[in-house]
């Protein structure tokens, strides 16, 4: 456990070296290229992304990673551990100017993520877990753990500034869903694990690198997470495109009426 948390504290850093990196590239003018698949891509991520793969691969050498921002080596499918590393989650937040972005680095142990941190560089707010240990936020003030509300029924949902789909309108309406919290990226399951919304569903396309610090830091704040069809997500795959939409919950009698 003792070589986990020393792993997870340079993911920490990691994150927060990328986070200021990427806050020195928002005080500038934001210029936009996209990639093949119509997603976009500024310089911030990649300069992000080359502190964070770089910084892991120094410290740990034997471990592959698998990030969005650089070109994947598969030789990570035969081993036993992987970082799987979203440098700038939330490109479209970022360009917008909206703040909601974050930086998601999760370590995943045959398939499953085992420590995940999520930051969120203008909030300065740093959010993390281990497996079996709880989930924490920890911010200039101090840190704290942090667990998923109680609440049951009069569901408070987080809902994509970015990503609009028909069915999480239907989804709204077959189960009278009137709270609704807008967010943005991976801070959307942040917002679940610390007890500020009951349920966040996300249908469509995302990567693996989108979900898998998300996952362990909900799950070890005591929710629920899962694939759109009920199947446990694996990580490190050979196509690291998650093979449905997700949802996460407070709690299992929250899951809404499909």
């Amino acid at each position: 456990m003792k070589e986990l948390q020393k792993i997870l504290q340079v993911m920490k850093e990691l994150s927060y070296k990328a986070g200021i990196e990427i806050l020195r590239h928002y005080r500038r003018e934001i210029e936009v290229e996209y990639k093949e698949d119509n997603s976009p891509v500024t310089s911030a991520d990649k300069a992000a992304n080359e502190i964070i793969v770089s910084g892991l691969k120094s410290n740990f050498e034997s471990i592959p990673v698998l990030a969005e921002e650089s070109s994947d080596d598969l030789s990570r499918l035969n081993k036993e551990y992987c970082f799987v590393v979203d440098p700038l989650d939330g490109t479209k937040e970022y360009v917008k100017r909206n703040d909601e972005f974050t930086v998601n680095i999760a370590l995943v142990e045959r398939g499953r993520p085992i420590a995940g941190v999520i930051y969120v560089p203008v909030y300065k707010e740093m959010y993390y877990a281990l497996k079996g240990m709880g989930a924490f936020m920890e911010t200039e003030s101090g840190v704290k753990r942090i667990k998923v509300s109680e609440n049951t029924g009069n569901i408070r949902l987080a809902k994509s500034r970015s990503h609009h789909s028909p069915e999480l309108d239907d989804l709204i309406l077959k189960n009278n869903i009137t709270d609704i919290r807008i967010a943005g990226s991976a801070y959307k399951g942040c917002l679940l694990a610390r007890g500020d919304v009951d349920a966040y569903y996300r249908f469509g396309r995302t990567m693996e690198w989108d979900t898998a610090a998300m996952e362990i830091i909900v799950t070890e704040a005591g929710g629920v997470f899962s694939g759109m069809d009920g199947n446990t997500f694996m990580y490190n795959k050979e196509n690291p495109e998650n093979p449905t939409g997700f949802y996460a919950v407070n709690k299992k009698e929250n899951e809404l009426i499909m």
